[in-house]
């Protein structure tokens, strides 16, 4: 070799599956699974070159880094989340304001539910008083007709009610979920951090923070 060629040349080491060292110009395929050492013409380590990973180590560091990429994508998503919300609600005033607003749309349509189901028990009313002059004999079709009519008419709207008092119940857990995620992030605990708090909320939020909002349906 030319001084310059023996200059860039390169030693390749390693010892087999059967204990036997080996040593060649290029690397050294019975060593493929174990780790190798790139030496240079004087001797020294130039590098380590470790061992190929079989198919199912490659799998599992891919895997590894699909659930690594997938928590950096959520931490960030958390994040934008956090910033949009402290940007909706810059107090707690203002998140309890928007918890109002939407109960009382709730409430206003279980009002209106509950006196649907108040006006079918009046309108029900002559209709089974008239139904007494039949105890033991066949309803006239159309007085069965409207009992009929008004009985499934007052399930629909104790089904409806029921719906409508699920949902007071859904606001009020989802804005409990909401101002709890908020006052840790005013408190510097959430993933977007303290930076985020506006500075005019930080006195009002150090003195609700000791005690928790409940709405009480109306």
């Amino acid at each position: 070799l030319s001084p310059v060629a023996w200059a860039a040349a390169s030693i390749y080491q390693c010892v087999d599956s059967n204990g036997k060292r080996l040593t060649s110009d290029r690397p050294i395929p019975a060593c493929t699974d174990r780790e190798q050492r790139e030496l240079n013409p004087d001797g020294s380590t130039k590098r380590i070159i470790a061992p190929s990973m079989t198919t199912e180590e490659r799998s599992a560091v891919e895997a590894a880094e699909r659930a690594e990429h997938a928590k950096r994508v959520t931490k960030k998503d958390e994040v934008r989340r956090d910033r949009m919300l402290v940007s909706r609600f810059p107090s707690e005033a203002a998140h309890a304001a928007a918890r109002e607003t939407a109960l009382n749309d709730a409430r206003r349509a279980v009002r209106l539910s509950e006196s649907r189901i108040t006006a079918l028990a009046i309108e029900r009313q002559p209709l089974s008083d008239e139904s007494e002059f039949y105890i033991g004999k066949s309803l006239p079709p159309k007085l069965k007709q409207l009992l009929d009519a008004n009985d499934a008419a007052a399930d629909a709207q104790r089904s409806l009610l029921q719906n409508q008092q699920e949902e007071i119940v859904r606001i009020n857990a989802n804005f409990d979920a909401e101002l709890d995620r908020l006052r840790r992030i005013w408190s510097g605990a959430g993933p977007s951090a303290a930076s985020v708090m506006p500075v005019s909320t930080a006195t009002s939020v150090s003195h609700a923070a000791s005690a928790p909002h409940k709405t009480a349906a109306k």
